[in-house]
């Protein structure tokens, strides 16, 4: 059965994950997909490992939340988050976002709304080592917020 959520160690496919997503109707007319990766900067320093930490549950619950407030608010097929944990470098894919709908542009928004709500309602804790070794907590961006305030209903 194809699981919407995913929260793993490992990397993923893209063209598999895609596939398995597309498979489960016939009358998507458009897969809008965002796949986020580990920057070498963050704050002017350089950055040599990002380590994510979670508590399964709480994550795996916090996530579905997230997708199915997306299906509630545009008509979608079906959507997938994939979100990796554990030690990654620079360039490795970190989250997966991906939305099928008959129409583009709910796809579109619900990728979006997705990946802003991720960023500031997901309950993972990120940890940066830099060259040096030393390490740092990252906390929440302020535009992270400002994002997320974009879709706020009335």
């Amino acid at each position: 059965m194809f699981s919407q959520i995913k929260i793993q160690v490992e990397d993923f496919d893209l063209t598999t994950e895609i596939n398995q997503l597309r498979q489960a109707h016939k009358d998507i007319g458009a897969v809008v997909s965002f796949v986020g990766t580990v920057r070498d900067i963050n704050e002017g320093t350089d950055v040599a490992v990002l380590e994510l930490e979670h508590y399964p549950v709480m994550t795996e619950k916090a996530l579905e939340k997230i997708r199915l407030e997306a299906h509630a608010r545009w008509e979608l097929q079906n959507s997938l988050i994939i979100h990796r944990v554990g030690k990654m470098y620079p360039q490795d894919q970190i989250v997966l976002v991906a939305v099928t709908s008959r129409h583009r542009e709910n796809a579109f928004y619900a990728a979006h709304f997705i990946m802003d709500y991720l960023k500031t309602n997901a309950p993972f804790w990120k940890k940066e080592t830099l060259p040096d070794g030393s390490e740092r907590w990252v906390d929440a961006r302020i535009s992270d917020k400002d994002a997320e305030k974009r879709w706020l209903k009335d």
